[in-house]
């Protein structure tokens, strides 16, 4: 196939953009919507909002998440809040500010218009949330209250202590469950998507495989949405739930759906460092803390003191010296190297010297304990749970880790990918956030893109299809899925190998870390680009499952996801080889400023990459979908 990146944005004014799409795109009348059944794979905050609205405008839904609930989504980990342009503190926030703090936050590598409607959209979202109960922190007077977090000098995120996204969820959940008590959604709890079926090049279903029988069944859809999160795992150790993986969107991709920016990973500066080399999770603290704590590290790199007995001289609060304007808001890629420099140089803290202080003694001594238990009560909690350590007795120790994905599937302004018919939303996509994610900007996408944008732009596709009914699972293109995933199944348990798939995946993990991690350049691409398929061969070879199909298996539901990582991280590498610029989370050395900052190339690389797949073993193929900027100046990033 040809791929043809087309934005579909609207022209004209920005602002009026979102409008004229809305206007002028086809609609389906009420009567007929019921005529048409939509697959949402995942279930987080992306997925249960557009199952839920999409049932409430009369859609016929199928949902699917291969945990036992969707509260059990990875949405729920997003601690720190959620932002939006209400301007409540009346401190210059609007719409136009947050737009340009998105595209400044992603080092100029979005595209505008996405951007835009994102920040038009995200006051809607806190008027839905408080609708369905979410309890958003209020201040005194019973308004609802803000606060700061990194890359902004407003206060517009609306937060729940440190559990927003847990509450957020929640939200979304109650709505999705309405929806399933009335039998607009039909919900399938323990299913893995593992097949996109595709008939005259468009999605017409899915092929799943039941995680507690093993039975591979078959989904026939008008449209599929994917809804199923980022894939930062394939580095082993991240701050993602174990489960999490790119097996959906790796499958969309081998049907004919462009893979987006994989290079772009997001390294968040906040979270527990490990404590052994056979650690297999990180913690994530929310960036919230960084509005009180102050990061710092000693100045005398032998000294080995307790925190508590370096004296205020002797502290470097590295952050505030280098960015004064924003200090311990800077963005995540820019206080994550910054950290990883203290630490390369010597002065890290820890028992390994592998960390920095996040110190909350003088937000203690200005604000009392009581006020600062009551904002972060609950991390400081899970802090001292994890490393038997009071943050209100003696500072954090964090250091960055991986975290989230900014590349993902290629979509247009209606949030389809280059399969017409096949949709991705939330972190499965690669549109809002360019290199770099701004902290509480998660949220903000998965609930605008499930809420407010898909029941719109999934009507003007669904629009061309009336009359025609869903291709039925006895087709044999379902037939030929069936078979090729059976067949996959099959193969992994007849491999009697001698390691684990966990071994395999640690493998995999340092490799991509060491070379495609918080810092990349060529000799490491290449050196992974060579050692990947190597790997990636003995795994194929040497790897044991244990089990059978017909139970629950989780070595068997690892393995599969594992061997996709294996051919994302082979990508995500050659992704970053091309790239010979730094911007946000992609930060080659050899293309830096004096100072140690990123340095963007715009003249050659203001485009978004999106690969084609060719085939195993195949070299993909590179499009390119250039940016504009109309409305925001491109300039290097300061944040001083």
């Amino acid at each position: 196939m040809s791929i043809q990146l087309e934005s579909g944005a609207p022209g004209g004014p920005i602002q009026d953009s979102w409008d004229t799409y809305r206007f002028d795109t086809a609609l389906v009348n009420p009567n007929n919507k019921r005529r048409f059944e939509l697959l949402v794979v995942g279930t987080g905050l992306a997925g249960a909002a557009a199952a839920a609205s999409l049932a409430q405008l009369g859609y016929q839904v199928k949902a699917f998440t291969f945990h036992d609930s969707p509260r059990r989504a990875h949405s729920i980990a997003a601690q720190g809040g959620i932002n939006a342009a209400k301007n409540y503190k009346n401190d210059g926030d609007s719409v136009y500010r947050l737009f340009y703090d998105t595209v400044k936050g992603g080092d100029f590598r979005a595209r505008e218009r996405n951007v835009y409607r994102l920040a038009q959209v995200s006051v809607n979202i806190i008027d839905q949330c408080v609708a369905q109960g979410v309890p958003f922190a209020r201040e005194y007077g019973g308004l609802l209250d803000n606060r700061s977090f990194g890359g902004a000098q407003v206060s517009r995120t609306f937060y729940a202590r440190g559990q927003t996204g847990q509450q957020l969820l929640l939200g979304a959940y109650s709505a999705l469950m309405e929806q399933v008590a009335k039998g607009t959604v039909t919900l399938f709890p323990k299913a893995e998507m593992l097949d996109v079926v595709t008939k005259d090049g468009r999605a017409c279903g899915i092929i799943t495989r039941n995680l507690q029988t093993g039975s591979i069944e078959s989904h026939s859809g008008h449209a599929v949405l994917l809804c199923t999160g980022g894939y930062s795992n394939v580095f082993y150790l991240s701050t993602n739930a174990m489960n999490c993986n790119v097996t959906a969107a790796w499958r969309a991709h081998r049907k004919g759906a462009a893979f987006a920016n994989p290079c772009f990973t997001q390294i968040h500066p906040t979270c527990i460092p490990a404590s052994d080399e056979f650690q297999s999770k990180l913690t994530l603290m929310s960036e919230s803390l960084r509005n009180d704590g102050r990061i710092w590290v000693p100045r005398d790199p032998d000294d080995k003191r307790p925190a508590r007995q370096v004296p205020e001289p002797e502290r470097d609060y590295f952050l505030e010296r280098r960015y004064p304007a924003f200090g311990n808001l800077v963005p995540r890629d820019i206080a994550s190297r910054a950290a990883k420099r203290e630490v390369d140089s010597g002065h890290g803290v820890g028992q390994l010297g592998n960390g920095v202080y996040l110190d909350f003694s003088e937000a203690i001594g200005r604000l009392g304990e009581a006020v600062v238990r009551e904002r972060y009560g609950n991390l400081f909690e899970m802090y001292e749970r994890i490393t038997d350590e009071s943050p209100y007795q003696t500072p954090m120790r964090i250091y960055p880790a991986p975290h989230y994905a900014m590349g993902g599937l290629w979509v247009d302004y209606s949030l389809m990918t280059t399969v017409p018919g096949l949709y991705a939303l939330g972190e499965a996509n690669f549109s809002d956030h360019g290199a770099n994610r701004l902290g509480a900007s998660a949220l903000m996408q998965g609930l605008a893109d499930g809420y407010f944008v898909i029941p719109y732009t999934v009507g003007s596709y669904l629009s061309t299809l009336l009359g025609q009914a869903a291709v039925p699972t006895t087709d044999p293109v379902f037939a030929e899925a069936r078979a090729s995933v059976t067949s996959e199944v099959d193969r992994w348990l007849s491999t009697k190998g001698t390691h684990s798939v966990d071994h395999y995946h640690r493998e995999l993990g340092k490799i991509m870390w060491e070379n495609c991690g918080m810092a990349r350049n060529r000799v490491g691409l290449e050196k992974a680009i060579t050692e990947l398929p190597q790997l990636r061969e003995d795994f194929r070879n040497n790897v044991r499952v244990l089990g059978q199909n017909e139970s629950v298996n989780q070595s068997l539901e690892k393995v599969a996801r594992v061997d996709d990582f294996f051919e994302l991280g082979e990508l995500m590498c050659r992704d970053a080889l091309h790239r010979e610029e730094s911007c946000g989370g992609h930060f080659r050395e050899e293309h830096q400023t004096d100072e140690g900052e990123a340095k963007r190339d715009d003249e050659h690389f203001a485009y978004v990459g999106a690969w084609e797949w060719s085939g195993h073993g195949e070299p993909q193929v590179l499009h390119q979908e250039p940016l504009e900027f109309d409305y925001v100046k491109l300039t290097q990033r300061s944040y001083k």
